[in-house]
């Protein structure tokens, strides 16, 4: 899947889409975009459970695909208070 710059923002959730071995990360793994460094190149972190980061670096777009976008998280949908 290709993405372009206007489609990946910051907190959006990523997964590798290769392994990194020689980060120790594998295909699969989950991050966090945390910051655009350049055209197609983002800082992704990489958290345990706990949220201790394990790992942050520099992917580049055609290393991961977009599992959710932060925009979905800030603004999720309004709920009728007033049905309870």
């Amino acid at each position: 899947m290709s993405h372009t710059a206007n489609t990946i923002k910051i907190l959006d959730l990523v997964t590798l889409t290769q392994d990194l071995p020689d980060r120790a990360l594998s295909r699969g793994e989950v991050g966090t975009v945390v910051e655009v460094l350049a055209p197609g190149v983002y800082e992704v972190e990489f958290s345990d459970d706990e949220g201790q980061a394990y790992a942050m670096l520099a992917l580049h777009v055609n290393q991961f695909t977009i599992l959710n976008s932060s925009q979905n998280l800030l603004h999720p949908a309004k709920k009728d208070l007033d049905t309870y």
